[in-house]
């Protein structure tokens, strides 16, 4: 079995999300997908995030692509993760190409373009 893992904030839920999800799901039979928690957002700076943990959660769910879903609390929990759930493909947004290459040692690494003209920071 091919697991996927996926992370995001996943606020003020739209399809650019949808996409990504979609698109990772069609990378394996499992999919992860880890919906950032408000203190670790709080520390990465996103201080304007709408949505309640819990709201974001369920925006994920619904979409039906999530075989299981998890909250991303601190900074280096992607290692952790990928060697727990014995991950194969880490998605991420193109927009963060480059960024997590360190990762490719533990599984590989998919940078997924994203959906144009539509971002959380634009609703």
């Amino acid at each position: 079995m091919k697991k996927v893992i996926t992370y995001g904030t996943f606020d003020l839920f739209h399809k650019g999300h949808y996409n990504i999800l979609k698109r990772a799901k069609e990378l394996g039979d499992y999919l992860i997908v880890g919906v950032t928690g408000d203190n670790y957002d709080r520390e990465r700076g996103k201080l304007s995030v709408q949505d309640s943990l819990a709201t974001r959660i369920e925006n994920v769910r619904e979409t039906g692509f999530a075989d299981l879903i998890i909250v991303e609390e601190y900074l280096g929990q992607k290692i952790q993760d990928i060697i727990n759930y014995d991950v194969d493909i880490l998605v991420v947004g193109s927009d963060w190409k480059g960024k997590f290459d360190h990762l490719s040692k533990y599984c590989e690494v998919k940078y997924l373009e994203r959906t144009k003209n539509i971002s959380s920071t634009q609703i």
